[in-house]
């Protein structure tokens, strides 16, 4: 089954806050765990504080291998975390995320903010442009997106998100649902549509 090696790190995009509902930090932690008893890496904003905190000490906890990435002017703020096994501080924001891209196999948005949000749409936009074909995950958890993706349906109703586009938009409600999803969703994605021609690429 040499599929299941084709996702071999996931980014997690997450709250550094914990949230009100106390499932939120039991999700993030689980997916830690799961993570690194199935070998796969984790890219994450770098924190060591809230849902972010929690999946990356749950990573290293149980095993695995945490890349933390995190802008020079949020390490203060976000209290970056030591015990990652590489820590990678950026100039700004557009390259730490650049970084998070070229590094994950697959993206996961956990609970969050804002910056949760502003994430994971990017790489939506990106997707629907063509610019990759790395499975998108939400993890759903008690339905925390339910208004995201009641927006989505919304902008595709009024088509803003035209007819023949599909949002290719993975969910999850649950944490032992996400790698399996994530999986079957790269082996679909046909090898040659990852890597985009550079004659396209220049285009976009």
């Amino acid at each position: 089954m040499a599929d299941m090696n084709k996702i071999k790190t996931i980014c997690v995009y997450c709250g550094s806050g914990p949230g009100t509902n106390p499932r939120f930090i039991e999700a993030a932690t689980a997916f830690g765990k799961v993570m690194a008893e199935n070998g796969v890496g984790l890219v994450y904003g770098g924190g060591s504080l809230g849902l972010m905190g929690a999946i990356a000490t749950s990573v290293i906890d149980h095993g695995g291998i945490v890349t933390g990435i995190i802008p020079d002017f949020l390490t203060a703020r976000e209290n970056a975390l030591g015990r990652v096994h590489e820590l990678i501080v950026t100039a700004d924001m557009h390259e730490r995320k650049r970084l998070m891209f070229e590094r994950s196999d697959a993206f996961v948005a956990l609970p969050g903010g804002i910056g949760t949000l502003e994430e994971l749409v990017e790489q939506l936009t990106w997707q629907q442009l063509g610019r990759h074909t790395k499975p998108v995950l939400l993890a759903n958890i008690d339905g925390f997106w339910e208004p995201l993706l009641a927006l989505l349906t919304h902008m595709r109703a009024t088509q803003f998100i035209r007819p023949t586009l599909s949002v290719d938009i993975l969910k999850a409600e649950r944490v032992e649902d996400i790698l399996p999803r994530l999986r079957a969703a790269a082996a679909r994605a046909p090898e040659e549509t990852r890597q985009m021609a550079p004659e396209v690429a220049r285009r976009l």
